[in-house]
């Protein structure tokens, strides 16, 4: 899933987005990066996706990854948190159980292996498209971010709705600590070179 290109930059951020399987996250992914709308698969692993965009009058380039949110991977995952100045919490607002492993692994597992104690954080419910069969409220996902110390906002990545806003409003928060922002500038300068990163060995397919 990685991408390559000769743009140039200003900064450059790791951003990951984790959560159970099946939350949506390379479905969010996705819709960023191209705009396209994919019902996609499992993550085998972990894979990543390249965007850059202007946010706050800086040229970005976001390397974002997706990690598999099954059991057996959750292990490999830990070296993939090192080094993000960004972490994406995703749940799925049909489904509670999503919710309460956010709180009760997911969360645990950025305070183990994340090495910037800066990063920020956001949490994001996923497929509001799905309202009828909301099982977790508004205020519910709130009081969580709240508890969690992070942005929250809710999305659907089948429709669009706030997915923009979601990488963006991190993006800007990210910028704003000057710890994350000053180690973004020391790999943002100049162009991205071509096939900059290779595909993660345990890679292939997206989730979501």
């Amino acid at each position: 899933m990685g991408s390559s290109t000769g743009e140039s930059y200003d900064l450059s951020f790791k951003i990951l987005l984790t959560g159970d399987a099946g939350v949506g996250k390379s479905s969010l992914l996705v819709r960023f990066v191209s705009a396209a709308w994919e019902d996609t698969a499992p993550t085998i692993g972990v894979d990543f996706m390249i965007k850059l965009l202007t946010v706050g009058g800086k040229r970005l380039k976001l390397t974002i990854w997706d990690t598999a949110g099954q059991e057996r991977f959750r292990a490999m995952k830990s070296s993939y948190y090192r080094g993000a100045q960004g972490i994406i919490f995703v749940y799925d607002v049909t489904r509670r159980e999503t919710l309460t492993n956010l709180s009760d692994f997911w969360a645990n597992e950025v305070e183990l292996y994340a090495t910037n104690q800066d990063c920020v954080k956001i949490l994001v419910g996923n497929k509001v498209d799905l309202d009828s069969e909301r099982a977790v409220s508004r205020e519910e996902g709130m009081e969580l971010a709240k508890e969690l110390g992070c942005s929250f906002i809710e999305c659907s990545a089948k429709t669009r709705v706030n997915v923009d806003q979601c990488f963006e409003e991190l993006a800007l928060k990210i910028m704003e600590v000057p710890s994350l922002s000053e180690e973004g500038s020391t790999v943002g300068k100049g162009n991205i070179p071509k096939q900059e990163y290779n595909a993660p060995p345990a890679g292939g397919g997206c989730c979501s």
